[in-house]
């Protein structure tokens, strides 16, 4: 009804202006009517995904059609924002006008960037093809000029956060490096027609194993898309819609109540319900019967999905592709829910011990000579945070049967106490505790060894001794001298290597308190390194905080990356392939600590 009553419209004017039409002449098209839609607000209307008018062209390069299109559009996601729809698919830019880079492109942005501004709620899902002309896509253009045009319509302005993808995949899947541009996008949808699934030998649909592989990547995401299933045929068994959701099926709001009253008018209505009734008698109940055989298909690809990796169970939601301001441990008191962040990564700690349990047998076994007294190894641990790096060393002492004298130095007061608490209750007062900054940090100095010196220095001056009994000159006693560190554990690495000032912070201990001899350090080096990347959900995050933060661009951001694109890639061997080629990564800089 509502598309009649536009193209009624649209005739009328061109017959009044007998094709010589203006764009201030214009007609204007009226607000809905209850002819016009069937959607109306409920409980259930947040769980739909509504349709916007689908002939209506942003891209037009007839001003009228384009104006007309704009107003359209601007009365349905106005009712959608009404009734609670929360989001709204919409057809993306026709190309055939001037192609990629044509101003189709340009009015399409203008027109999406207008209709966000007039709505808070509603979220516009953009349906774009995986490729648009696929015999005659190659490298030079991504393999998909959608992709193109994604860009050119960010250029314009069109990026927002209610502005996101609804991307139909093929039967035929363009090369693998397009499939990962489009995992960097924000995907809110997939849809998929019968056409593309594929018969099993029973008959039944599947799915080549190259799109189970892009479902399961595109799953992978910090919001995993839902999928639309689009001409698979009906859900037998519905229950009765009549009464479910008034004029919901309805053709012209007629249900087949009214038709009964007069069934020459309404017959295709009488039939229709019939066959309804039909079906819901002669189908089982039960909920996995009720489901066409590629909703059964998808639901089992999804629960036969690969199992999540450790760093991905670890990153999943929260961290996953989200700035977070780097971290300044040397100037500012961390609070214990940042040390919980980092404490929570399941591999590096293990790397840890794996490498201090390495530098206590190898140094056992080579019969080092070593800076504590009785032979044992000195450990310090600088920063100790909450002290994971200690219960480590501690763990790696033990397995190693290697005895270790432990020193643990951290200037933040508050952490300071926790550590007092681990090494009381958890540590066995194993633990030599110091609050200092690492700077500053004189050393070890155990109380035997002071002991040890105070003894020594008697032995060689006993006139002395004989007098210390009346009397204590503090200008004779010995200062005890702290002995070497054997084992330097430190993880100040920061976002990009430097940022928490590791170098300056560990010189002094390297040049000074480090064993001149067999004294190492854990981390040995560690090195930045670089590669291009596309990632349009943090440029958007980056670029909405300029404004008000204009270092925003060049902050180096703490992010667990995932929705991204490597832009410089190895040629793939096979490049329909099903894994994703890999990035060429270059050394930016590398520090050593011995």
């Amino acid at each position: 009804m509502f598309h009649s009553r536009v193209l009624s419209l649209l005739s009328n004017h061109f017959s009044e202006h007998k094709g010589g039409y203006l764009q201030d002449a214009t007609p204007t098209v009226t607000s809905l009517a209850a002819t016009d839609t069937a959607i109306t607000p409920g409980d259930t209307i947040q769980k739909l995904v509504g349709t916007a008018s689908p002939w209506v062209d942003l891209s037009s390069p007839d001003p009228v059609v384009y104006n007309i299109s704009c107003q359209v559009l601007e009365l349905e996601i106005s009712y959608a924002a009404f009734c609670g729809l929360g989001n709204v698919v919409l057809q993306g830019p026709n190309l055939q006008y001037g192609g990629s880079h044509g101003e189709g492109v340009v009015q399409y942005a203008y027109a999406v960037q207008e209709l966000l501004a007039l709505n808070n709620y509603t979220q516009i899902l953009i349906h774009l093809p995986m490729m648009y002309h696929p015999d005659q896509d190659g490298d030079d253009v991504e393999g998909s000029l959608s992709i193109c045009t994604r860009q050119e319509y960010i250029e314009e302005g069109g990026r927002s956060k209610h502005d996101l993808l609804a991307l139909s995949i093929p039967r035929h899947l363009p090369a693998t490096h397009a499939q990962t541009r489009w995992h960097s996008e924000p995907l809110r949808l997939l849809s998929l027609t019968a056409q593309t699934f594929v018969p099993n030998p029973d008959g039944s649909p599947a799915l080549s194993k190259y799109h189970q592989s892009l479902i399961h990547r595109y799953m992978r995401l910090r919001t995993p898309p839902w999928i639309l299933l689009c001409d698979v045929g009906p859900i037998s068994g519905l229950p009765d819609l009549e009464a479910e959701v008034p004029k919901l099926w309805k053709p012209n709001g007629i249900g087949p109540a009214e038709a009964s009253k007069d069934p020459e008018k309404y017959p295709e209505i009488l039939r229709g319900a019939a066959q309804n009734e039909q079906r819901i008698s002669e189908s089982p109940t039960t909920e996995e019967n009720l489901m066409p055989p590629h909703v059964k298909y998808i639901r089992k690809l999804q629960k036969d999905s690969p199992a999540q990796s450790i760093l991905e169970y670890f990153g999943a939601g929260y961290f996953q592709d989200y700035l977070q301001g780097p971290l300044q441990p040397l100037s500012d008191n961390l609070e214990s829910v940042t040390y919980e962040v980092f404490e929570k990564d399941p591999v590096k700690y293990d790397l840890y011990e794996s490498a201090i349990y390495r530098a206590l047998t190898d140094w056992d076994s080579a019969g080092k000579t070593t800076s504590g007294p009785a032979r044992t190894i000195v450990v310090a641990v600088v920063g100790a945070g909450r002290g994971p790096l200690v219960t480590r060393a501690l763990r790696a002492s033990e397995s190693a049967n290697v005895k270790i004298e432990l020193w643990a130095v951290e200037k933040n007061p508050n952490a300071f106490v926790l550590l007092q608490h681990h090494n009381e209750h958890s540590w066995s007062n194993l633990v030599h505790l110091v609050q200092s900054d690492m700077r500053s940090w004189e050393g070890p100095i155990s109380t035997q060894t002071s002991q040890q010196q105070q003894q020594q220095y008697q032995s060689n001056h006993p006139h002395i001794q004989s007098h210390h009994q009346l009397q204590k000159p503090h200008t004779q006693q010995p200062q005890p001298q702290p002995h070497k560190i054997d084992i330097l554990i430190s993880e100040l690495l920061g976002s990009f290597a430097d940022n928490e000032l590791s170098p300056e912070c560990l010189d002094p201990l390297l040049t000074n308190l480090l064993n001149p001899t067999h004294g190492i350090s854990i981390p040995s080096s560690y090195t930045s390194h670089l590669t291009p990347i596309a990632a349009p959900k943090l440029h958007a995050d980056i670029a909405s905080r300029t404004p008000s933060d204009p270092k925003a661009p060049n902050t180096p951001y703490v992010v667990m990356l995932h929705a991204i694109d490597y832009l410089s890639t190895t040629p793939p061997e096979n490049p329909s392939a099903v894994a994703a080629a890999k990035p060429i990564v270059k050394e930016a800089w590398k520090f050593s600590h011995g």
